[in-house]
């Protein structure tokens, strides 16, 4: 699987996708971070969740591949210390307690350089707590955009593999073979509420879908957007609210 580039609009993604770090929250709780411990929050997006563990655990680094985003965390979380990185392949001088990751490993293509890193920046005895993308997320959304993409004559970009989202058996053993004891893994169905009820899964596909919509002509873009939202409305628009198929995995695991 190709990783595939992905610009972060941190405006729009704090406007209107801010249910990301929103439901980000319980899974803090789940880290139970305690005061001194060293924790990298991976793939920390604009901070917000990094800013929250750091009430309990100041010692707490955010980071991302995406420059725009820690400009925005930066901005926004100045007490909190972040730092610009791949999730596959990096290194820090001192290893972690803990590494928390929340909605960020299912756009990792390489899934096994990010488990090996992991367990390569953590303390024997150390915890990562993550949630991301399981088997299955968005599928009705993705299925509605590559239909839309194809009957336009957009084949390369409908035949697009963007995301990894595994079933817990696939994970779990990914895990294990790179030395992982996993003491928690779960899937389960997250119906997502959208922020416009007017716009939802235009504004979702705009914001987490733009590798689909390169090189597809300015006068089709629309077009596709309204299409796929329309074909979705007796699906996943309920009670004048839009909702996206969510479908996640949540693992803790020790090294």
């Amino acid at each position: 699987m190709k990783q595939l580039a992905h610009k972060w609009d941190a405006d729009f993604y704090n406007d209107k996708h801010s249910f990301v770090y929103g439901y980000g929250a319980a899974l803090v709780e789940l880290l139970n971070s305690q005061f001194g411990e060293h924790i990298l929050d991976l793939g920390c997006g604009s901070g917000e969740l990094t800013e929250k563990i750091r009430e309990y655990s100041p010692n707490v680094v955010g980071m991302d591949s995406s420059i725009d985003m820690i400009e925005k965390a930066r901005q926004l979380f100045p007490l909190c210390n972040f730092e610009i990185g791949n999730a596959s392949d990096f290194a820090f001088p001192n290893q972690f307690d803990a590494i928390f990751s929340n909605a960020v490993l299912h756009w990792v293509a390489d899934y096994r350089g990010a488990i090996k890193s992991m367990y390569r920046n953590l303390k024997t005895g150390g915890r990562i707590v993550l949630e991301f993308g399981g088997k299955n997320n968005v599928q009705q959304i993705v299925e509605e955009l590559r239909k839309s993409l194809l009957s336009k004559g957009y084949t390369e970009q409908a035949e697009l593999n963007l995301w990894y989202f595994p079933s817990i058996g696939e994970y779990t053993t990914e895990l294990e073979k790179a030395g992982f004891t996993v003491s928690l893994a779960q899937w389960y169905s997250r119906p997502t509420e959208l922020a416009d009820e007017n716009n939802g899964i235009k504004d979702w596909l705009l914001m987490f879908c733009k590798p689909f919509l390169k090189g597809v002509f300015e006068k089709d873009i629309n077009s596709i957007l309204n299409e796929v939202q329309e074909s979705l409305k007796d699906k996943l628009f309920i009670n004048n609210k839009w909702f996206a198929d969510y479908k996640r995995i949540r693992i803790v695991a020790h090294r």
